[in-house]
């Protein structure tokens, strides 16, 4: 069978790799003209470092990315409001959590796909899905090429996934009321001695530092909008700096010292969750699947998970493919679903504007059984695969 992937982002080429490992021929196609860096950086909880092995790539992950010690909370003025122990975590799932630059994590994945020589078509942007009188689905691009694929994958985001518009009729995105700043931030001195997470809580609004190593860390600066404006880079430092340059050190040196080039602003968007995530010989993975907020901490980690588990499917049931695409949906269903709604659940909590509820949401925190919280992230990010606990 060939097998064409719409998306050549994590979990395009996750899936790729996952596929090729199994020996079966896959086709990437990307819009952009080259590996897309949209995003600043992303932890790969041990979940995601146990996809990352099996894909052969965990060792180049480790040499460029933090090993995470520590999430410490602390209120907008710089008062603790807990700590949970990354040891602890990846102690219970047996591998370890890095940090790591999405720029440097894409080079590894594409780097991965060419030493197993697998097509990566840049500058393919999908224009429609259309089936044939044989039942099979045709893929035409903006260049005007088109392909039919034995099995398409569709790995094309949460912001126009047309394979989601496929299968399930309704491709549009649900804006969250918070927009996030995020950026790449370096340094001269060594800011960041302890490899810790500092996760800072306002009122309606969020900025969190993910150290990558002494001296760079990725950081997103969130807060509360009801509306959609336009965005105007030029601007970024300025609309920061009137939100959080009364904020506890290092967040205003962070924001004056990221040039306006190297950050973006997205206004937060995920989709509800969809019980059918195949039509015909069409499957989506991802973010097409399922959009989680990054206030769930596993966007990235769930498309390598899926990616690991459809290669698995495929292998299993490669003679019928309608088995494949339930099994996959059955095993990955339940467990994007509930990670969606926790997301959004934290991001209600923190972007709430609400002075009185902020204040209990930040003494609930501090007084947050931290070890019980730990094990119970295991418990549930470990699901599904072969971890102990």
């Amino acid at each position: 069978m060939n097998i064409g992937i719409l998306g050549g982002g994590i979990a395009g080429l996750s899936v790729a790799i996952a596929l090729k490992q199994q020996g079966f021929d896959v086709d990437v196609y990307e819009r952009h003209s080259q590996p897309t860096e949209i995003g600043a950086g992303i932890v790969c909880w041990p979940n995601a470092s146990f996809v990352l092995e099996q894909l052969g790539v965990l060792d180049q992950v480790a040499k460029v990315s933090g090993l995470l010690s520590s999430m410490d909370r602390f209120s907008s003025k710089g008062a603790p409001l807990g700590s949970l122990d990354i040891y602890q975590l990846n102690e219970l799932m047996a591998y370890p959590s890095y940090a790591i630059i999405r720029k440097d994590l894409m080079n590894i994945l594409t780097q991965r796909s060419l030493e197993l020589q697998i097509p990566i078509h840049y500058q393919h942007k999908v224009t429609s899905l259309d089936k044939n009188s044989h039942g099979i689905v045709a893929v035409t691009f903006s260049n005007d090429k088109q392909v039919v694929p034995d099995v398409i994958i569709g790995a094309d985001g949460r912001m126009n996934s047309l394979a989601r518009q496929y299968v399930h009729g309704n491709n549009t995105p649900i804006y969250q009321g918070f927009i996030n700043w995020i950026g790449v931030f370096e340094s001269d001195a060594e800011l960041f001695t302890k490899l810790s997470v500092a996760d800072y809580w306002g009122v309606g609004a969020r900025f969190g530092i993910v150290p990558v190593s002494k001296t760079k860390a990725y950081w997103a600066a969130g807060i509360a909008a009801k509306n959609i404006d336009n965005n105007i880079p030029e601007l970024y430092q300025s609309e920061l700096m009137s939100k959080f340059s009364h904020w506890p050190d290092p967040i205003p040196k962070i924001i004056a010292e990221t040039p306006f080039s190297g950050m973006n602003k997205i206004y937060v968007h995920d989709h509800d969750n969809i019980k059918t995530w195949h039509q015909d010989n069409v499957i989506l993975l991802g973010d097409a699947a399922h959009s989680a907020l990054p206030t769930s901490g596993q966007g990235a980690c769930q498309a390598l998970e899926d990616a690991w588990h459809f290669a698995n499917c495929f292998t299993q049931n490669k003679a019928n493919l309608a088995k494949t695409f339930h099994q996959f949906t059955d095993l990955r269903r339940q467990k994007t679903a509930a990670i969606t709604i926790s997301g959004r659940q934290l991001a209600s909590s923190i972007f709430n504007p609400d002075l009185a509820f902020c204040k209990q949401r930040d003494m609930a925190s501090k007084n947050t059984n931290y070890a019980a919280l730990v094990s119970g992230m295991a418990k549930g990010w470990m699901s599904g695969l072969p971890l102990e606990a």
